[in-house]
């Protein structure tokens, strides 16, 4: 209860600075209104969606929508804040200024500026674009980013070797069926060596894939499919009624996978072969810092020798930069995912800023939509 009280009011107070610009800019009472009745609308409607979960569902599409809402609506408010606080202090450092200099005089509050608002109002339309189009239209524009590496050790016969790297399908998301089977179709289109998924298919449950299986199923590679979990699979964020529920859950996960034709390696090595070459491919279980730590790097390299070029598949990019990257087994490519939560921020020439950047040091290929060509 004590949060619901704290958010509620940090809300209200960042509403009300930004209501300031809108009170400058118009003394319409209609505008006024709507104002105050859409933010409280949008506040309700997230409060009551995270107080009505379906345990056994955990966060579902209704309560991601109502969080969408709340980042939609607050996002432009605190770029005016920020904004319209910068002006506060100019006028309380000339408030002060009148004062000292003209105390025979009645000295008055320094009144806010249209212009500052109008500012802050046009700065504040940017972000809220930008939200609403990822809300409504982001998930789904697909993008295929290419990546050539070179590596000294690389065997001979794999030179050209293609990998298309998926990640995050979270199918419980998924909405738009015409949307997905373009999705599958682009992937295909690369006519890769081998697709490589790293985690997350469902968002809580394993039923949330069951409409999308036919479609995955159609993913061609011609050297195989290969897969990880992450940490969305193990069922942790839903509420069950015993262990052996959420076991159930977690198997019939494990099991989606060679049902849409994917070899899933669980803390397991497997060898792509070519002629008298082969490269190992390593998967591990979720292991993250700040998530579930289920993954074992020595035990899924058990079957590979130290001298083999090793492609290591590790849903939580942190994995790297905490164990890998100073692992005595030289890991030559890790590919990740998870890290789409805070895949926003400004890209334009020359600038190019994520708030991801200050959590995850090295996101590498860490993203959904990846092609890597070796």
């Amino acid at each position: 209860m004590i949060r619901w009280v704290i958010l509620i009011i940090v809300v209200l107070c960042i509403d009300f600075y930004a209501f300031q610009s809108i009170k400058t800019m118009t003394k319409n009472k209609i505008v006024h209104s709507i104002y105050w009745l859409i933010s409280i609308a949008v506040l309700s409607n997230f409060i009551y969606r995270i107080n009505t979960i379906e345990p056994s569902k955990g966060i579902g599409q209704q309560v991601m929508f109502a969080f969408g809402l709340v980042v939609l609506t607050l996002t432009p408010k605190i770029i005016a804040m920020i904004i319209l606080f910068a002006e506060d202090i100019f006028r309380v450092i000339k408030l002060v200024f009148n004062y000292f200099s003209n105390s025979s005089t009645k000295t008055s509050f320094p009144s806010r500026r249209d212009f500052v608002s109008k500012l802050a109002l046009g700065l504040a339309a940017i972000p809220f674009a930008s939200v609403l189009y990822g809300m409504a239209r982001g998930k789904y524009n697909y993008q295929v980013l290419k990546h050539t590496l070179f590596f000294d050790d690389l065997p001979t016969t794999f030179d050209g070797f293609k990998l298309t790297h998926i990640s995050d399908i979270h199918s419980g998301s998924f909405d738009d069926e015409a949307k997905i089977i373009a999705g599958i179709d682009l992937i295909n289109e690369q006519q890769s060596d081998v697709i490589l998924f790293t985690g997350d298919i469902v968002n809580n449950t394993a039923d949330e894939m069951d409409p999308w299986i036919p479609h995955f199923k159609k993913l061609n590679a011609k050297d195989g499919k290969y897969s990880i979990l992450g940490n969305h699979d193990y069922g942790e964020y839903a509420r069950w009624k015993t262990d052996k529920e959420k076991e159930t859950n977690f198997q019939a996960i494990k099991d989606i996978h060679p049902k849409i034709g994917f070899n899933l390696l669980l803390n397991d090595s497997v060898y792509l072969e070519k002629g008298t070459d082969k490269i190992a491919l390593i998967g591990v279980e979720n292991w993250g810092t700040r998530f579930k730590k289920a993954g074992d790097l020595n035990l899924a390299s058990l079957k590979i020798n130290n001298k083999d070029f090793k492609i290591l598949l590790s849903h939580d990019p942190s994995h790297w930069e905490t164990e890998v990257k100073n692992h005595p087994n030289k890991y030559h490519l890790t590919l990740s995912g998870h890290t789409h939560g805070m895949q926003f921020g400004i890209e334009i020439p020359g600038i190019k800023w994520s708030p991801v950047q200050y959590i995850y040091i090295n996101i590498g290929l860490a993203y959904i939509k990846n092609l890597a060509t070796i």
